[in-house]
This record gives C-alpha cells, sequence and structure tokens, in this order.
C-alpha cells in the first residue's frame, strides 16, 4: 500500500501575509499607528515560523510567509515612524500651550505691575503735581489755616477750617473741560471733612474749560474735627467719571 502523502502546514505563511497586510494598511493612518504595531509583529513571528517550516519542507508557501515578515516589518517601521511623528507633534503642542500660557501669565503680571505703579504715582504729597491722561497737569497745595466769616455754613464750633488750593494746568494743545470742580478731603481717621460756605467770596470751584497753555486755579475750604486735623488727604480728578482720583496727602 502506498504511503499517504502529509497535508503541508502553510497555515503560519496565510497568517502572516495577512497579518502583515493589516499592519502595514493601519500604520499607513497616522491616528491607528498604535493599533499597527500588533498585528505587524505578529506577522514577523508567524513568517518566520512559516519560513521555518518552509525550509523543512513542511510547508510550500514560503514565498506568502516572506512577503508576510517584509509587510510586517514595514508595519513596525510604518508604527515607529508615527509613533515618533506623533511625539514630536504633542510636544509641540503641547510647548505651544505652555508657551501662551506663559505670555498670559506675564502679561497678567506685567498689568498687576502697571496698575500698582500707576496706582503709586498717583499717591502724592502736598506740592507735588500729577498728570492725568487727558494732559490737565493738577497741583495741591498744603493746606492752610482759613477763618470763617460770621455767616458760614458747614463749620461747627470748635473744628479747625482749612484752604485747599488746586492748581490745574493744561499741558496739551487742545482746550480740555474739568469736569469735576471739587475736591474731596478726609481727616487723620479717613472721615470726610465737610466743606465750608461763608459770605467772604473767598472761595472758587473750578469749572468750565482751560486753554492750551493756561491754568486755573481752585479755593475750597473744609471743615476738620480738632482730634483729626494734624493730617489732611485731598483727592481729586478732572473728571472722576474717566480719570480715578489722585491722591495728595502730609501733615496739616
Amino acid at each position: 500500500m502506498p504511503m499517504p502523502t502529509p497535508q503541508p502546514r502553510n497555515g503560519m505563511g496565510v497568517t502572516a501575509l495577512v497579518l502583515g497586510i493589516v499592519g502595514a494598511v493601519l500604520g499607513l493612518f497616522v491616528v491607528l499607528f498604535w493599533m499597527s504595531w500588533v498585528p505587524a509583529l505578529l506577522a514577523v513571528v508567524f513568517g518566520c515560523i512559516g519560513l521555518s517550516h518552509a525550509r523543512r519542507g513542511l510547508a510550500t508557501n514560503r514565498t506568502m510567509a516572506l512577503v508576510g515578515v517584509i509587510l510586517g516589518g514595514a508595519g513596525l517601521l510604518i508604527s515607529a515612524a508615527c509613533g515618533l511623528f506623533a511625539v514630536v507633534v504633542v510636544k509641540e503642542a503641547a510647548d505651544d500651550v505652555r508657551a501662551k500660557a506663559d505670555r498670559v501669565k506675564a502679561s497678567a503680571a506685567a498689568e498687576e505691575e502697571k496698575k500698582k505703579a500707576q496706582e503709586k504715582a498717583r499717591h502724592l504729597s502736598f506740592g507735588q503735581s500729577y498728570t492725568f491722561e487727558n494732559g490737565l497737569k493738577v497741583t495741591v497745595a498744603k493746606p492752610q489755616p482759613f477763618t470763617p466769616d460770621d455767616f458760614v455754613l458747614g463749620h461747627a464750633k470748635g473744628n479747625k477750617a482749612v484752604e485747599v488750593t488746586v492748581t490745574v494746568v493744561n499741558t496739551g494743545t487742545e482746550r480740555l473741560s474739568v469736569e469735576t470742580g471739587l475736591p474731596n478731603v478726609n481727616d487723620a481717621k479717613g472721615a470726610s471733612a465737610e466743606l465750608v460756605i461763608d459770605g467772604s467770596g473767598r472761595q472758587k470751584v473750578i469749572t468750565g474749560y482751560v486753554l492750551p497753555g493756561k491754568e486755573t486755579v481752585g479755593k475750597y475750604a473744609f471743615s476738620l474735627p480738632p482730634d483729626a486735623a494734624d493730617k489732611v488727604e485731598v483727592e481729586f480728578s478732572p473728571d472722576a467719571k474717566r480719570w480715578p482720583d489722585a491722591y495728595w496727602s502730609g501733615p496739616n
């Protein structure tokens, strides 16, 4: 009786070819590179087993197994290249986000420092000048003692009255208006002092326009309690709706 011929063991070569094709195709899609390396690696493994079977005469599809190995290797290379590309892209995106965050943080810090500097610049001693953004330069002189007339409003007996002189100079090239003509005066305890009005006619409120290169002077009297008259703070802005107040302070 003739001996039966054994069937060729071609399963490994077929599997390697199929997995190699799958790995190579998945590797072409950048977003799927993380899936391609598994079938590609298995294609190399099964292809090598298939080649081993072919060398021993156990399989007849050596070419198929070889192609599977080649496609599996190509899939691994493509997967590695896509992974490297993805790492570079993600790193660049992360660096860009970090750089933007640093710029925003630096800008916020610079803006905060600018606000602090502006706030500090608006606190002055009597006799110093502050120029607002519209070009009006304001100077508040040290308050002087003021003796109200017999007919007076806003001054209680025993209080100390002082006169505050505000000088506004237009440093620009166009006429500018003073919308807020009255300063606000606070005593040493932070309480607002009361405006004094008498019949002497010595007080003058700054109103209207200031021509380029010209100045206008306002004189105001305020009443301070005896126990809070050692220090005075004067707040003034030519337009309180547009420009924050500047502050002048010092001993009275």
